[in-house]
């Protein structure tokens, strides 16, 4: 985007006062009861609420978060001083909706005194609303489960997912993650349905509604909340609804009656709709223990038909035990044991690194149809995707595994870091997912799962990722500006998780990890039960090591970007080492190189046959001298601990690709990286990378460096997509060169005693040997893949293979190849294998079969969770790159409307545009945003340009080069 702010986050030029609610009134406890009806057409939802708050100024106006799609039927307030008592029913008219802010707002003027005073605690505020249970997967929703082929119908069921913002959807709350409160919820639903909340049920009896209940009523001693909640509740309707507005007076309800669009639930009867319930079934009332202080966002609750797992954590520290269960529909229950266990398994780790015992009564996971994100962190109720819980051991490939491994230690994580101890605000999102990431992601599982390396990988998956993002200009800072609702989806990237993992991976580093992490114990048990900000978890650290670890960190987490440190070697064994910022564009101005950073930059030198780091090198200026003395090799950022690339002359990558095998897996990795990444924004030439690729891929034996490389040549085969043919070919004719030996080596079946790393190897080769078209790769892929699309028999098709053979024979099929991937996809036999389905439906090459895949987005086969991996699909597809972006345009409006909401969008945008690579796609991308309202995704359409400009200018400046050297080494 022309003119953009370094960094691409904005700072507000808003006041707190206009995004934050006002501090006058302060929510302290939540009655809350939902009713559920899933029979009810459209399903829906309606609710009682009792709010008691304190009152910390003089107001005439009480304000709370309140979305438009939640309709308010009735109010009534209640407020005591030292003498009297009053309640009052409040006419709908008091209450009005600001529907930008997502706020509503009650007119006290009718109170004795005209509003609330001072000093004043225990005021209450009664509110019942209701709305459609939506399936937008935000707020209270509905989620479709899969066909159930004896009864021909798709099971309902209703979940929320409230973060950031959407806990207003379902109740009116004050929606901020400073405000915590207690919460007390009650549930009624159908008998035979089961209701989940963060606490453990107390009570479930059988409900029915009092009959001839007034509203009148509400605040009275005797009156039990959700009684309003029946189809005969009331004495008198109210005509009309939504925001605020209504005609007559707010005794009555409106019987269920659901304007507008909400995700929650609804209750048994709808007048004047033709939605009432067809089942006479009994309807039943759970109620849920109080929980501790919490902010609303981990509010979480859920009705179903569901099937559950059961198991335990007996507590070392508490001495209590804990019962931990997973609950998913009843066809898919049985691919749910291991994500049960893995809690069993890291629950005491997580204990006894933190001192401090899970804290609440019980653990449940729900595994849903239809999410938005991965999964969510609910305090006591985790809920996520199918492919993220769901494992089944006989089919399931080990990335599979790993996923939901990772996944369920990413959310057990935040049980402490962003549920008992959460940020003050949205710019602090970091401290919740960045420590989730690395504990989740590299700490916990290392401890359970040490033949995954998991350490190693993570420089593959997390701090690359990090890096990519950061290097445009478009990124942001790990603490961004996150003035208001419309932004905070933005930040939920490769910054706040990946950027801010590594971070503090680093600092581990410098400290020590078990510094860290007592540091990180210390930091939790100062605010148990509150929030917090980065500065108090930097002061715990300190404690933990005696470092200035704020002082040490400080731009890392404030500034946008990170150094590349360029190694000059000046002879007799000195080096000068200086940092600027990285750009992946290549084209730093001075104003936006500005900032230095505290580098550590952990040199490891080789000599006599032994290596040592000099941990207590640092660079805290813009440059220095460094004596590596007579070393006979010498490599910065040892072990890549570092958040930062390096960039060495010529000569010294030369040197160092010879001298690979006397450095680590970690330090060949970040070689590769570091390379290859300086080549495409123009710091050297590319071909000095294909050096260094070509050199390492005649002594590389191990996955992760590998990795590396296969990223590397699909990111220059990707940028050289339009490229003449012979260029392409040659391109392909250097991977083929590269992975063919380890096809060869390795095979295609996993011997019984096989590494987990050379599974990840053998998967790795062949699907990069297929995409390179390797002629005898691909007939033994249609050979595995023929039984299975003659007589659906898959014994010659290996989990951890499956999607390369789905993949490479719907791109080289035709239309009985793709039937059968439809079938995989429409039934398939796990979640994973429905996602494998997914990426061959995208991959033929055949027009007509293209269409069906354009025509499946728009007619209902496509969950709105999975548009986003059409989106990857179609743009990995020579075939469908331009199509996939053109679709995205041409639907932007409804698009917009159907994912506005959530985190859809800037998936689908992604997808759509990342990996288009010409001047002219540029153009006409900005073309096509220019004017549009992009304010809840702006940062994403600002990273698409900077991805598209950083490929178009790579590709501009080295196509010469790169010809060239694949001339020199005969692949052109």
């Amino acid at each position: 985007m022309s003119g953009a702010i370094p960094g691409g986050a904005a700072p507000s030029d808003k006041k707190p006062g206009e995004y934050r609610l006002p501090t006058s009134a302060v929510p302290k406890h939540y009655d809350i009861v939902v009713k559920t009806d899933l029979e009810s057409s459209p399903p829906s939802f309606s609710g009682e609420s009792l709010t008691h708050i304190d009152i910390t100024s003089d107001i005439t106006t009480l304000t709370f978060n309140l979305h438009p799609t939640l309709s308010v039927t009735h109010l009534a307030i209640s407020s005591s001083d030292l003498k009297t008592t009053s309640s009052l029913v409040l006419p709908l008219t008091a209450l009005s909706v600001d529907k930008d802010q997502e706020r509503g707002s009650v007119d006290l003027s009718s109170l004795p005194g005209g509003g609330l005073k001072a000093g004043m605690k225990g005021v209450k505020l009664w509110t019942r609303f209701e709305a459609e249970l939506g399936g937008s997967m935000v707020g209270y929703y509905k989620s479709e489960g899969d066909l159930d082929e004896a009864t021909g119908k798709k099971p309902i069921y209703a979940l929320t997912q409230f973060e950031p913002t959407a806990a207003r959807k379902a109740f009116p709350c004050w929606d901020e993650p400073l405000l915590k409160s207690t919460f007390a919820v009650s549930m009624i639903s159908r008998e035979k349905e089961t209701v989940l909340n963060n606490m453990p049920e107390i009570s479930s009896k059988p409900w029915k509604a009092p009959s001839n209940v007034s509203v009148e009523n509400v605040m009275s001693e005797g009156y039990e909340l959700g009684s309003l909640l029946g189809a005969s509740g009331l004495t008198t309707k109210t005509e009309g609804k939504t925001e605020g507005k209504t005609e007559g007076k707010t005794e009555g309800k409106t019987e269920g009656k659901t304007e507008g669009k909400t995700e929650g639930k609804t209750e048994g009867k709808t007048e004047g709709k033709t939605a009432t319930s067809s089942s006479s079934e009994s309807w039943k009332i759970t109620k849920f223990e109080t929980t501790p202080l919490v902010s609303t966002y981990l509010v979480a609750y859920a009705c179903g038909h569901f099937s559950s797992l059961h198991s335990e954590h007996k507590s070392k520290l508490s001495g209590k035990t804990v019962p931990l269960r997973i609950f998913a529909t009843p066809d898919q229950i049985k691919q749910a044991q291991f994500g049960l266990d893995i809690k069993k398994w890291a629950l005491p780790i997580y204990e006894e690194v933190f001192d401090i015992p899970y804290a609440l009564p019980k653990l449940d996971t729900l595994v849903a149809h239809d999410f938005d994100a991965g999964a969510m962190e609910n305090w006591g109720l985790i809920t996520g995707r199918t492919t993220a819980y769901l494992f089944d051991p006989e089919k399931s490939s080990l990335a599979a595994k790993k996923r939901v491994a990772t996944v369920q230690c990413h959310e057990l994580a935040h049980m402490w870091f962003g549920d008992i101890v959460t940020m003050k605000w949205w710019d602090n999102l970091w401290l919740n997912e960045a420590f989730a990431t690395l504990m989740g992601e590299l700490v916990i599982p290392d401890r359970i799962w040490p033949e995954w390396k998991v350490r190693a990988e993570f420089l593959n998956s997390h701090l690359s990722a990090a890096l990519s993002l950061d290097s445009q200009r478009s990124s942001h800072p790990i603490e961004v500006d996150c003035p208001d609702a419309n932004q905070i989806n933005q930040i939920f990237d490769s910054i706040s998780y990946s950027k801010g993992a590594s971070v503090l991976r680093m600092i581990s580093a410098v400290v020590g990890e078990e510094n860290f992490l007592k540091g990180v114990s210390i930091y939790l048990k100062k605010h148990l039960y509150g929030n917090a900000e980065t500065k108090d978890l930097w002061d715990g650290v300190s404690e933990a090591s005696g470092l200035d670890v704020a002082k040490i960190m400080a731009n890392w987490t404030l500034k946008v970007g990170f150094p590349v440190i360029t190694v000059d070697e000046i002879g007799d064994g000195k080096i000068k080492v200086t940092q600027n910022r990285f750009l992946s564009t290549g084209d730093v101005k001075p104003a936006e190189d500005e900032t230095i950073w505290w580098v550590p930059l952990e040199v490891k030198t080789i000599g006599g046959g032994q290596s040592k780091v000099d941990h207590k090198a640092v660079l805290s200026e813009r440059s220095m001298t460094y004596d590596v003395g007579k070393a006979d090799a010498f490599k910065l950022n040892a072990e890549t601990v570092g958040v930062y690339r390096v960039a060495y002359s010529p000569e010294r990558l030369t040197k160092l690709g010879q001298e690979a095998s006397s450095f680590t897996v970690e330090d060949r990795v970040g070689l590769v990286s570091d390379a290859t990444t300086l080549a495409r924004a123009g710091y050297s030439k590319t071909s000095g990378s294909l050096n260094l690729v070509k050199a390492l891929g005649s002594t590389e034996t191990e996955f992760l460096p590998w990795s590396q490389i296969a990223t590397a040549l699909s990111k220059l085969a990707g940028a050289w997509w339009e490229e003449p043919e012979e260029v392409r070919k040659a391109i392909d004719k250097l991977r083929i060169k590269l992975f063919r030996p380890l096809v060869d080596k390795l095979g295609y079946e996993h011997g019984p005693n096989d590494a987990p790393d050379v599974k990840e190897l053998r998967e790795l080769a062949v699907s990069t040997a297929a995409v390179a078209e390797d002629p005898e790769v691909l007939a033994e892929l249609k050979k595995r893949f023929k039984p299975f699309l003659e007589n659906n028999d898959d014994s010659q098709i290996p989990p951890d293979l499956q999607r390369s053979i789905y993949v490479n024979n719907a791109r080289h099929g035709g239309l009985a190849e793709y039937e059968k991937m439809l079938k995989a996809y429409n039934k398939p036999p796990n979640p994973s294998t429905k996602v494998d389905a997914m990426y061959a439906l995208c991959a033929t090459r055949q027009d007509d079969l293209i269409d069906r895949t354009f025509k499946m987005l728009d007619d209902g086969s496509v969950k709105d969770q999975d548009m986003y991996i059409f989106a990857f699909g179609l743009a990995s597809n020579v075939k469908t790159r331009h199509r996939i972006a053109e679709y995205f345009k041409d639907n932007f409006e409804s698009l917009q409307k159907r994912f506005g909401d959530s985190y859809g969008i800037s998936y689908l945008i992604k997808g759509a545009f990342n990996s288009l690579s010409s001047y002219d796609d540029l153009k006409k991308t900005k073309a096509f945003f220019e004017g549009k309202d992009v304010s809840k995704f702006k940062l994403v359409v600002s990273q698409a340009y900077d991805s598209i400009q950083a490929s178009a200018d790579w590709l501009s400046r080295d196509k010469k080069d790169v010809e060239q050297w694949l001339k020199e080494n005969k692949y052109l």
